[in-house]
């Protein structure tokens, strides 16, 4: 296939694949309403439940992800500069694995958190 014809075929997939997301989530909307209504619940009063550590979730992950970024970077520019292989997986890995490394960060202080809370409320 010519680049030309990669490109309309991109074209045409993103354009199916945004109107398919769209679709999805009004189609979705609409059956949690009418789930809500046969249940006897308003879908007018109903308010989506905050989550109070998502901000330190998606922070802790940015930063890890940042880290293993700089990390690949700097291993890419020094200690593997010698090789001609392309580094590539060098970066989605360590990306990933800072990134986890970030979300079980994340996922231990809320239960240290929790469990903090529910010490209080027995004593």
């Amino acid at each position: 296939m010519e680049t030309e014809q990669l490109g309309v075929i991109m074209i045409i997939l993103v354009s199916l694949g945004f109107f398919v997301m769209i679709f999805g989530i009004v189609y979705l909307r609409k059956r949690e309403k009418l789930a809500m209504i046969e249940r006897g619940m308003d879908p007018r009063s109903y308010k989506p439940q905050s989550a109070p550590y998502q901000n330190l979730k998606w922070g802790l992950l940015l930063i890890g992800s940042g880290l293993g970024l700089f990390l690949a970077f700097v291993l890419d520019h020094s200690l593997f500069k010698s090789m001609d292989d392309d580094s590539f997986f060098l970066y989605i890995a360590l990306i990933a694995i800072f990134g986890g490394l970030g979300l079980f960060l994340s996922y231990r202080i809320e239960k240290k958190e929790v469990l903090e809370k529910q010490d209080t409320l027995q004593k």
